[in-house]
């Protein structure tokens, strides 16, 4: 381990536990529910005690500035929706000392497993964390199995996202994202396959927050050590509930059902 990494992750996962927030939507694909009020969103979420916020470095400069926090993670992959074919190739826009210099906390990336150009992703996601090991930084991977590439064994029932962990792993990186895999015996494997911090994304798409709540707590007991949720954050109409409702089952043991009575607190 690089000098000073050990304190970077346990500022981000106190305890070995994140509630963290992606906000590197906007670049994909704007407007974006809730991103048109950034200043108020990150606010609210740092009140609420989320652990990490990952931001593109341009607003993590700017927010680094603005809020003193030092808690932001850089992502460094980007595609847009006006890419065509391509808009889930994601190219890497920065070293790890640029972000650094800009006020990281740790960096981040992202492979889509199954697409065209996995291969490329993969370089970069390398590339990356041998930049950030030197330097102390933690590097999340955000490893999504779902391009149209993508074969998935039939007793795999992780859905392709135990082999994203272990990609995420082997290549050198801190902490993972994956999709949550529908239940908790399926879940362990993925948790199991690797022995880095695994986080779960925002669940489905269309369910409600207080459903998600359900997931979180699934995931938990399954051996994950956080979230990394985006839009069911920054998009409601109260950031600052949603992450404290977070907080208690991801840092307090607490019951979905429990954690549920503190939205709208």
């Amino acid at each position: 381990m690089g000098e000073g990494l050990v304190d970077r992750l346990a500022r981000i996962l106190p305890d070995g536990k994140g509630v963290w927030v992606p906000m590197d939507h906007g670049i994909s694909g704007y407007p974006e529910k809730g991103l048109e009020r950034m200043n108020e969103v990150i606010s609210s979420c740092i009140s609420g005690g989320a652990d990490a916020i990952v931001l593109q470095k341009g607003a993590l400069s700017h927010f680094v500035e603005t809020t003193g926090w030092s808690n932001f993670i850089c992502h460094v992959s980007v595609s847009t929706v006006n890419a065509g074919s391509r808009d889930q190739y994601k190219v890497k826009v920065a070293n790890a000392e640029e972000c650094l210099i800009r006020g990281a906390n740790g960096v981040s990336a992202q492979i889509n497993l199954g697409d065209e150009n996995e291969p490329e992703m993969i370089e970069d996601m390398g590339m990356l964390t041998s930049e950030a090991l030197p330097l102390g930084l933690p590097t999340l991977g955000m490893i999504y199995p779902r391009g149209p590439n993508l074969k998935i064994a039939e007793d795999d029932t992780t859905k392709g996202a135990a082999h994203a962990a272990r990609v995420a792993w082997e290549l050198g990186c801190d902490v993972v994202k994956v999709p949550w895999t529908g239940d908790i015996d399926s879940f362990k494997l993925v948790c199991q396959a690797v022995p880095i911090p695994v986080l779960i994304s925002g669940g489905p798409r269309g369910i409600s927050f207080i459903d998600l709540l359900d997931i979180v707590e699934s995931a938990i007991v399954s051996g994950g050590s956080g979230v990394c949720i985006g839009r069911q954050v920054f998009g409601s109409e109260d950031p600052e509930s949603c992450i404290r409702a977070l907080r208690a089952i991801v840092h307090n043991g607490s019951t979905a059902n429990e954690a549920s009575k503190l939205i709208g607190r």
